[in-house]
């Protein structure tokens, strides 16, 4: 199988449970809640996304015609050989191309692998993180796992109702854009009124990181 990829980028991890910790970023192209164009936001299942996962333009993006080939830029943007490589696989959806071949080649070379999804797709074995986001017009699939990040406020995907699911940590994160303020006080209140919700911000975008 072949790969398409955005960008791959060696950064930190801005957000989550694994905040500020050093990771590789391979992000893929295309998603099956919104096309990427500007002119179909208004009729997408996910209306605020903010990333650009379209096309392969970006630093270490191209159609990669295997996994060996993939997993071999991945590692040359790891700058410690002895410290085991941090992956994340982002998109986009990366459920939409990940499979067992790119797996089993990142742990073949001592990767550990973490993937952020929508929640829409199941999740092939062997992943070592999952972080899922689930959007509230979109069916949602994969309901347990590492981390369950929900962008706040979403209009029908009420956190309340999502406290049960098995999931080692539970983020609320404010919805960006015009409303952020708002949407961060109103997530603060949120976590400290229900205790079992940590509040999520997404700091490389106080840093300037990608």
């Amino acid at each position: 199988m072949s790969y398409w990829v955005k960008e791959i980028f060696f950064s930190l991890q801005g957000e989550g449970a694994q905040v500020g910790r050093p990771a590789v970023f391979c992000r893929f192209t295309g998603c099956n809640l919104w096309s990427g164009r500007e002119q179909d936001r208004a009729h997408a299942l996910c209306r605020f996304c903010d990333t650009d996962f379209r096309g392969t333009t970006g630093i270490g993006g191209g159609r990669y015609p295997d996994a060996q080939s993939l997993v071999a830029q991945i590692l040359q943007r790891w700058p410690v050989s002895r410290q085991r490589p941090y992956v994340v696989l982002t998109g986009g959806e990366p459920l939409l191309q990940l499979d067992a071949a790119l797996i089993d080649a990142l742990h073949q070379y001592g990767c550990e692998i973490a993937v952020e999804t929508n929640g829409t797709r199941p999740a092939p074995p062997g992943l070592d993180w999952l972080c899922v986001s689930p959007k509230a017009n979109a069916p949602w699939l994969l309901r347990q796992g590492d981390e369950l990040k929900l962008v706040y406020p979403q209009p029908g995907l009420d956190p309340e109702s999502l406290e049960g699911l098995p999931f080692r940590f539970l983020f609320i994160q404010p919805l960006d854009g015009p409303d952020y303020t708002r949407n961060l006080q109103s997530a603060i209140a949120y976590c400290k009124a229900h205790p079992s919700w940590r509040l999520s911000i997404q700091i490389h975008k106080y840093l300037g990181l990608p």
